[in-house]
């Protein structure tokens, strides 16, 4: 009986010690580094996670806030890291990174106005130049995104020879996955599909949606309303989104669980009568479209 008692004991403790160990990892303090700058490079907020980074460096850290240079400390694993907020889905392989790294030590928290808010967001670039565009505006988006507390999966985009059905029916996969295990969450998806888009020329923004879809529906017209109020042109635009015609938009929306819509953008012409049209700036592009998706999350919370 004591020899069980005591191998129980043994387990117990082992088992806490291995706990204990997978809260956090090691990371080698650089030049310059502070506790401060050290965890927001590792994206976390510094404001709330000092104390533990204290408590689990107590053996190196006598006085102040500052790190030996090349020394290993330990960081704890959070849910809130921006790692885990914002990632890269590698569709075929189902394999998750950070979408960002370097950026992370100039990312801060802004707000929790999106706490329980996920978003998948999709790249579809017709033309292989137009990608560095789409990309960063997409990187911008999802960082802005994460900054007000979501969570944001950005779909690794394809070889322009995988970009067909077969890789809609990866997205699917992954995405419906990811929906189950954030069942009760607000959830939403952003396809962007860029065409030929000239250097430094205006856009024409485009805004989609599937009609048998509410949600979706609701959605653009969000991201719709705020492209019209920061119209730099008299361009008309008409009242209701459009809707899904192609045929990778509809596989998509009949698929996926979550509610999509898309955004299409185009250089401009002055032909195109039911298109916003606008300059390029990224900046101001991804705040846009980041401020119609808060407002379609704010108004379904005002209204619940």
């Amino acid at each position: 009986m004591k020899l069980r008692l005591s191998l129980l004991f043994w387990v117990g403790a082992c088992t806490l010690i291995f706990a204990q160990d997978n809260n956090f990892y090691q990371v080698v303090a650089e030049q310059g580094d502070g506790i401060f700058s050290l965890l927001r490079k590792q994206g976390l907020d510094p404001a709330k996670h000092y104390g533990t980074f204290l408590e689990l460096n107590s053996d190196k850290i006598k006085e102040g806030s500052a790190l030996k240079l090349g020394e290993e400390y330990k960081v704890p694993y959070a849910s809130d890291s921006f790692k885990k907020k914002g990632v890269l889905v590698e569709a075929v392989a189902d394999a998750e990174a950070p979408i960002f790294d370097a950026e992370l030590s100039q990312m801060s928290v802004k707000s929790d106005k999106l706490k329980d808010a996920v978003y998948y967001l999709i790249v579809e670039n017709k033309v292989e130049s137009d990608g560095s565009f789409t990309k960063d505006i997409t990187k911008r988006l999802a960082g802005e995104l994460m900054e007000h507390g979501a969570q944001v999966y950005v779909m690794g985009e394809p070889s322009n020879s995988n970009a067909s059905k077969g890789i809609m029916g990866e997205y699917v996969k992954v995405i419906n996955k990811r929906y189950l295990q954030n069942m009760g969450k607000y959830q939403r998806v952003l396809l962007l599909r860029a065409g030929d888009l000239s250097q430094g020329s205006a856009l024409d923004v485009a805004v989609y949606h599937y009609n048998k879809s509410e949600q979706g529906q609701r959605f653009a017209h969000h991201i719709q309303n705020v492209f019209k109020q920061h119209s730099v042109s008299n361009t008309n635009v008409d009242e209701a989104s459009l809707i899904f015609e192609d045929e990778n938009s509809l596989y998509l929306a009949k698929n996926i669980l979550p509610a999509i819509s898309l955004l299409s953008l185009e250089s401009s012409s002055k032909t195109a009568q039911s298109k916003i049209s606008l300059k390029t700036n990224k900046t101001n592009f991804a705040n846009m479209i980041s401020s119609g998706i808060m407002n379609d999350y704010a108004d379904l919370e005002f209204e619940n």
